[in-house]
């Protein structure tokens, strides 16, 4: 069996879940990785054979999208290109992990492509959405990969094929303290709002780890290093609690170590927005803004916040076997 899986690299969080899912993929067959994307931080360990830039969405400093430099770095040409080259027809089975040029070049090619990701579980009937409706949101999230059949990854279980996430052997085997400080990342927040605004919280030993800077430097009670997945994970395991955006692999593995969690959505990112909703029911605090209005919601959580329980079984080789048994003959199967 020949199977191609493909993954987006503008987040971390895809990679670390992929690394889990590699490891059950090649026992099943004769495995193909592609990666696209440019704004993760972490590499596969694993041989790649594609790589391309893909359609990155550019971290800004204000909370949200740089839809300016994402703009720019949008080299439409070569990525149409990059989706005509894609010779799909070859694989028996195609899994993005909300990847696009592996997603349309499938349906190019009219071949299925199984979806495996959190972001096709954003949009499960079942799953939380914002009173205020995104529409322009809620379409990018639609069509920027939109696969034939979908598997998806929530804080919760939806249904036989929404599960919980997928939690990384490092984060099940670290061992959890409490050194007192507080571990922060904000990726779409310029370095001088953060520092500006947790200084103003003097008390508290901040631990940020930042996008946007390639030193380690100290600001009175606010420390900045560039992104280290072992120093943030080791970080996050001794932490009081965890203030980070609302995206997925963050959150999910804060409450896996079960420490107390403050998230700041991104501005006109809908999926963030839904996951705010989905960990606001669960009893997450969420802050809508990040300014000096925050400070004592801040300084509030600090005091009074709670962790929330969760339970996240190791569950990746079932859900790879049931891809497998579903869809070990799509290879016969084309859609248009």
């Amino acid at each position: 069996m020949k199977i191609l899986y493909a993954v987006q690299g503008t987040g971390n969080g895809h990679i670390t879940r992929a690394i889990e899912i590699i490891e059950y993929l090649q026992k099943k067959g004769d495995l193909d990785i592609l990666v696209s994307g440019i704004q993760s931080d972490i590499e596969l360990p694993f041989k790649v054979k594609y790589k391309f830039s893909g359609l990155s969405f550019i971290f800004g400093k204000n909370g949200g999208i740089d839809f300016w430099k994402t703009f720019l770095k949008l080299k439409s040409r070569k990525l149409l290109k990059d989706i005509k080259s894609l010779k799909v027809k070859e694989y028996d089975l195609i899994i993005s992990d909300f990847e696009p040029i592996s997603v349309w070049a499938a349906i190019k090619a009219k071949k299925t492509c199984v979806g495996l990701s959190n972001q096709v579980a954003t949009l499960h009937p079942l799953a939380p959405k914002p009173k205020k409706e995104d529409i322009m949101g809620r379409m990018v999230l639609q069509h920027y990969a939109p696969t034939h059949i979908n598997y998806g990854f929530h804080f919760k279980s939806l249904d036989k094929n929404v599960f919980t996430p997928i939690i990384r052997k490092e984060v099940r085997e670290i061992e959890t303290t409490n050194l007192g400080h507080y571990t922060v990342y904000l990726p779409s927040y310029d370095d001088v709002k953060i520092i500006k605004r947790l200084n103003k919280i003097p008390l508290t030993e901040w631990h940020v780890f930042s996008k946007h800077s390639k030193k380690s430097y100290t600001v009175g009670n606010v420390s900045i290093s560039p992104i280290d997945t072992k120093l943030f994970l080791n970080s996050i395991a001794s932490s009081s609690g965890v203030l980070t955006n609302a995206g997925f692999g963050t959150t999910s593995e804060a409450l896996f170590l079960k420490k107390k969690l403050l998230v700041i959505p991104m501005k006109k990112q809908y999926e963030q927005q839904c996951n705010a909703v989905a960990l606001q029911d669960m009893g997450i605090k969420v802050l809508k803004k990040f300014n000096k209005n925050s400070i004592g919601l801040i300084d509030h959580w600090i005091k009074n916040g709670l962790t929330v329980e969760v339970d996240y079984q190791d569950n990746t080789k079932e859900i790879i076997d049931l891809i497998i048994k579903n869809h070990k003959k799509d290879k016969n199967k084309f859609s248009s």
